[in-house]
């Protein structure tokens, strides 16, 4: 899976701006080089929300690890930590979570040209 780039040409982009930026959800319509629909019907990114999950949960899980091995905290620090890994996490997990979601379910076939 090429970053940020269209399933079916690798080409053109899905997302319009960068993961850093603000406005890290604004996602083209279409390809802009091959005209692949980057929502192929209404709610179709409603499943990503489940990939999106399991990154939460991976995220927490990891944070968790590592401050129990590491520190053993109170239970305080721990939800501030959770709370601080996920918030930072957000952009590159919604991200993600589409584009797998679009690379896996989107009907798209990759093309072989060069």
């Amino acid at each position: 899976m090429h970053l940020n780039k269209c399933p079916r040409c690798a080409k053109g982009y899905v997302f319009k701006h960068s993961a850093l930026s603000f406005r890290f959800m604004e996602m083209h319509d279409y390809c802009q080089e091959c005209n692949a629909s980057f929502e192929p019907e209404p709610g179709f990114y409603f499943g990503a929300m489940f990939i999106s999950y399991a990154f939460t949960v991976a995220i927490m899980f990891v944070t968790w690890l590592i401050l129990w091995l590491f520190f053993k905290p109170s239970t305080g620090v721990y939800i501030y930590a959770f709370l601080g890994s996920v918030l930072v996490a957000t952009p590159f997990s919604y991200r993600y979570s589409r584009l797998i979601w679009l690379y896996w379910f989107g009907g798209h076939v990759r093309d072989k040209k060069p």
